[in-house]
C-alpha cells in the first residue's frame, strides 16, 4: 500500500513578500535569525579549520602510512555512522543544547591533544581520531535541530536556505584561514602550527557555545 502524502506547500501561503529578494532581505533583517546564522557560520568555521589537513598531519606529523590511512577514515567514518543516531535520540531525551556543550568541551580537548601528537602508533592514531570526529559531529545535530526550529513558517524556506548557503561560505573561510597558519617546508616535512590552529578552532568552538545557548532560549521562548 502507498501512502498518500500531502505536498509541502503550506508555507508559501503565508508569505507576504512580492519578490524573492524581498523575503532574502525580511529574513536577514530579524535579529533572532541572524543569531541562528553566526552560529553556523562560527560552527562550520571551527569545524573546518583542522580538516583539510588532516591527511597531510597524519602522515607528515603522525607517520601513518598511505595504506593505512584508508583504515583510519574507514573506521572514523562507521564509527561516526553508528553513534550519530544515538546522539539524535540522547538530543530529543535529555537536552540539545547540553549534548551540545558536552560534545564541544570534548572535542576542544581531544583537537589540542590530537595537535601535539607526534610519531604515533596507528591504534593511538585510530582511538583519537574516532573520538575526536563524534565529538565534532555530535555537536552538528544538536545545533542544526535547534536552528533549524527558529524560523516562522512563513520565512523557512528562505531561512534554511541561507543558513545552508552560510555553512558552506564559512567552511571555506576556516580552511583558508588555516591554509593562511599552517607551514609545510616542503612535501615530506611534517605540519608546523597545527597545535596554534588547534587553539584557534578551540576559541570558535567555546564562542559557538554562548551563541547556540541563545538559540536554545530563543527556540524555548517561541
Amino acid at each position: 500500500l502507498f501512502l498518500r502524502l500531502k505536498p509541502i506547500t503550506g508555507h508559501l501561503a503565508l508569505q507576504k513578500d512580492r519578490s524573492a529578494f524581498q523575503h532574502l532581505w525580511h529574513t536577514v533583517a530579524k535579529k533572532n535569525y541572524r543569531i541562528g546564522f553566526l552560529s553556523t557560520a562560527l560552527l562550520s568555521i571551527g569545524g573546518f579549520m583542522m580538516m583539510p589537513f588532516g591527511s597531510a598531519f597524519a602522515i607528515n606529523n603522525l607517520k601513518i602510512t598511505a595504506a593505512q590511512l584508508p583504515l583510519v577514515f574507514m573506521i572514523t567514518g562507521v564509527a561516526t555512522l553508528f553513534s550519530m543516531p544515538l546522539i539524535g535520540k540522547l538530543s530529543d531525551k535529555v537536552s540539545k543544547f547540553k549534548i551540545f556543550a558536552f560534545a564541544t568541551i570534548i572535542a576542544t580537548v581531544v583537537i589540542n591533544i590530537y595537535s601535539q601528537f607526534s610519531v604515533t602508533p596507528l591504534w593511538l592514531v585510530l582511538t583519537t581520531n574516532v573520538v575526536m570526529m563524534v565529538s565534532i559531529m555530535s555537536r552538528m545535530i544538536p545545533s542544526m535541530a535547534l536552528t533549524s526550529a527558529i524560523p516562522q513558517p512563513q520565512d523557512r524556506g528562505a531561512f534554511m536556505s541561507i543558513n545552508s548557503s552560510l555553512q558552506q561560505m564559512a567552511g571555506g573561510f576556516g580552511a583558508m584561514i588555516a591554509g593562511l597558519i599552517i607551514v609545510q617546508k616542503d612535501s615530506f616535512a611534517p605540519l608546523e602550527h597545527y597545535d596554534t590552529l588547534a587553539m584557534m578552532a578551540t576559541g570558535i568552538m567555546l564562542i559557538t557555545i554562548y551563541l547556540v545557548y541563545r538559540v536554545s532560549n530563543i527556540v524555548t521562548k517561541k
